[in-house]
């Protein structure tokens, strides 16, 4: 797009003042159109524990007010491109986890159309799913990169089929995801049994654990995802308790020995060039956080996933 609207300037207007929005970027209502959207999916029925990802999407846009323009890092202007805005929140049942997937998908399919690409702020894992439903309607079987702690493939809890920790088992049920082409990053942490690994390695994702980071060179690693990944269209999918409490206090169910904010962000920046169609960041639970910790980490990462969009640069 053309001269597209940018952040507010902050010469003009202090980082603490003006609207919430993410990066202090227009309103969807306030721009013609957009290439890119952020939304919130303020969402967290489907935990398992600790609860108040409902509350992440605007804690990540209040933590996100520092973020500037030019992103050293990869030497990218990712609101210089074309035009990114903020599209709010959806507003979803918080009762009913059936009729709050179907309002999700209906309003990803609505802010989506034909083009845009859309980066989702939860919200629970949960909302994965009818994300990918949209995603392959549009594109076919994703390659799905998952950032977390947990595999999320477990089929039900208490019975429930529909938790987050059961997304990528449902959408492998039906069919959304290129087995071939995903994988998970970040897994540790005690297991109910060996079983848990075991199903997800039948059900086709690779994986990289946590402690791999220990011991292996994060551009080695860095190459493992991008050769899995290929050329497919890729979808991102970030818990953000992938990141060690140190780094993440604020989540819902933290596990020791993750990822650093550093190590996080590095591998996103690695994967610039690939077909990325789309991506997530869940799971921030403010009511845990302290001094925007788990925050400013979240609002990085979704910075530094609009720079490796393609086009952007």
């Amino acid at each position: 797009m053309n001269n597209p609207i940018g952040p507010v300037d902050a010469t003009k207007v202090p980082r603490y003042g003006g609207d919430t929005t993410f990066a202090r970027l227009p309103r969807l209502t306030d721009v013609p159109d957009a290439d890119v959207l952020i939304w919130g999916v303020p969402f967290d029925t489907g935990v398992s524990y600790r609860p108040g990802a409902r509350f992440g999407p605007n804690h990540v846009r209040q933590s996100s007010r520092l973020l500037r323009p030019y992103n050293p890092a990869n030497g990218v202007e990712p609101f210089a491109a074309r035009q990114v805005a903020d599209a709010g929140d959806i507003g979803v049942n918080p009762f009913d986890i059936g009729e709050a997937i179907g309002t999700i998908e209906a309003g990803a399919r609505e802010l989506s159309g034909t083009r845009r690409t859309l980066l989702t702020i939860g919200g629970d894992h949960t909302i994965a799913l009818p994300l990918l439903r949209v995603q392959h309607e549009r594109h076919g079987p994703i390659a799905v990169l998952h950032f977390d702690a947990h595999l999320d493939t477990w089929d039900t809890y208490f019975g429930a089929p529909y938790t987050h920790g059961t997304p990528f088992r449902r959408a492998a049920d039906e069919g959304l995801i290129d087995f071939e082409h995903s994988m998970h990053v970040g897994l540790r942490g005690p297991l109910y049994s060996k079983l848990d690994l075991d199903e997800s390695e039948r059900m086709g994702f690779a994986a990289v654990h946590s402690r791999e980071f220990a011991r292996t060179p994060l551009d080695t690693i860095i190459d493992r995802i991008r050769t899995r990944l290929g050329s497919r269209p890729v979808y991102l999918s970030i818990d953000i308790d992938v990141l060690d409490p140190a780094f993440a206090p604020g989540t819902g169910t933290p596990e020791a020995g993750g990822l650093s904010s550093r190590e996080l962000l590095e591998v996103v920046r690695g994967l610039a060039d690939l077909n990325v169609v789309g991506a997530d960041v869940v799971e921030v639970a403010p009511a845990y956080d302290h001094a925007e910790i788990t925050g400013i980490a979240a609002a990085h990462v979704l910075y530094d996933l609009l720079c490796i969009l393609p086009g952007g640069r």
